[in-house]
């Protein structure tokens, strides 16, 4: 599934480097003391992540120039060194790209820009905020008291907002103030927030989650090439949008309707959500990612610009785990005992069932199912936790020889001798051990969690159940 993405993320990555604008040349001309005949390499961000676009030669001067026909699309680009370690940034306007750099490679932090506004902008910015960091760290010396550290920190992070809103102010259609403009959050005015706390005390959580998006456009490609963007989704979604799945479809759905009239950004944002959604470390986000492949990527018309066996490899992978999301009936499952005896996992009653699919062989569950043993006899069984062990791989006989050396009694140990339930696919099991947690009517209402994920877990639904009972 990663290498999955990342072609996705190439074939974005390509669509999203086409030049907007009228067909303009650019052209780079740096001087760099102590290089001379090596290799120079330009690269810009796309979204986190950097890539290097262009190559020039330093001649024996210690000149190199980047330069091309067209303009390059505006973002933050770097100039990386010949080591590839070392670099300095600079911003690519939508126009006027044809500047000199003067740099040393002992002093890449003093780079001097000429015929580039934008840029001489950019590192007065740098040097602020370098300096800004000094005192801090100087001050930090001095003072050992929490307050006082936390009121410094504010008060450096309002020098920084000043600054950022002056310039704005004085230099509204510069490149500079709308990066800035991207990174603050909106604020109401004095009176809408009068008003609003007037009839909602979280009046100033709803004002930010409205106006979010409000000084990001997202029709302009630009924040495509630059960290900024991807910073924003990440806080967006993670703080902002109640962490619930239905909450986040619809967040993620109005969002990529905003984005739609912009292919570039609207395909980077799809991949973005498919990625992160499909990886999330949270319980139950999977179902996030279902609920994208089935309404982005399965009708055909809407991923012409993604090849079939991508699309194919995201549509099944939404197959693998619809079955098993939060809040499903778990899949009925005909199993065996070491004995023979034929289980249906519908039929077994319990207010709660514990299935931990595993595998004597791994080393990870040779560690964790012991664990799990030990929680389930001193604290879960008293809750009404039933055991069902469900043996994913290895052999019947070292199954059985584990379960005997570790004394895994109490449990339901069942196995699929002809392998008919299909349970890798219907509990999505390709990795051991896996654990899922059902309430009396066979719903799924926690996966994939480990010892102390379960004993959380059913400690909250204790105490849930205690605080609603009259």
């Amino acid at each position: 599934m990663k290498h999955l993405l990342r072609h996705l993320l190439l074939c974005l990555l390509c669509t999203g480097l086409i030049a907007d604008g009228f067909a303009q040349s650019h052209r780079i001309r740096i001087h760099i003391r102590n290089l001379k005949d090596t290799i120079l390499y330009l690269g810009n961000y796309y979204g986190s992540k950097t890539y290097i676009t262009d190559s020039t030669r330093i001649d024996h001067q210690g000149v190199a120039v980047f330069a091309g026909a067209d303009l390059l699309p505006p973002g933050i680009y770097f100039v990386l060194m010949p080591d590839r370690q070392h670099f300095f940034e600079m911003l690519m306007p939508p126009h006027n790209q044809q500047f000199e750099i003067t740099a040393d490679t002992a002093y890449l932090n003093q780079v001097v820009f000429t015929h580039s506004p934008d840029n001489e902008a950019f590192v007065a910015y740098n040097q602020f905020l370098s300096h800004i960091q000094q005192q801090l760290e100087e001050k930090r010396k001095t003072i050992h008291d929490s307050l006082q550290l936390q009121q410094l920190q504010e008060d450096v992070l309002k020098k920084i907002k000043d600054y950022r809103l002056q310039w704005i102010h004085n230099h509204p259609e510069s490149m500079l103030a709308t990066l800035f403009r991207g990174m603050m959050d909106p604020e109401p005015s004095p009176e809408e927030q009068r008003q609003g706390e007037k009839i909602d005390s979280l009046f100033a959580y709803h004002y930010l989650k409205a106006h979010y998006w409000d000084q990001l456009s997202l029709t302009d490609s630009m924040w495509l090439r630059t960290p900024i963007l991807e910073g924003r989704l990440n806080r967006y979604f993670s703080q902002l949008v109640p962490p619930q799945p239905d909450s986040i479809n619809a967040a993620a759905d109005a969002l990529l309707e905003k984005a739609r009239t912009n292919f570039p950004m609207y395909k980077f944002i799809l991949w973005w959500l498919t990625y992160t959604f499909e990886n999330s470390p949270y319980m139950g986000m999977d179902a996030v990612f279902v609920h994208l492949v089935e309404k982005y990527f399965m009708p055909p018309a809407r991923t012409d610009w993604l090849s079939e066996s991508i699309r194919q490899k995201l549509i099944q992978r939404a197959y693998q785990l619809s079955p098993n999301l939060i809040g499903e009936t778990a899949p009925n499952l005909l199993l065996r005992d070491t004995l023979q005896h034929i289980y249906q996992l519908d039929t077994i009653r319990a207010p709660y069932l514990l299935l931990v699919f595993w595998d004597p062989t791994c080393g990870h569950c040779i560690r964790q199912v012991p664990r799990l043993d030990s929680a389930w006899r001193a604290d879960w069984q008293q809750m009404g936790v039933k055991m069902i062990g469900i043996l994913a791989d290895g052999t019947p006989q070292q199954w059985k020889d584990f379960m005997h050396q570790h004394h895994l009694t109490g449990w339901l140990h069942l196995y699929d001798p002809d392998n008919s339930s299909h349970f890798r696919q219907l509990y999505d099991v390709y990795e051991t051990p896996v654990t899922y947690l059902l309430d009396a009517q066979k719903r799924i209402i926690a996966k994939k969690l480990d010892v102390e994920g379960l004993s959380a877990f059913l400690h909250h639904l204790r105490e849930t159940a205690s605080a609603s009972t009259p």
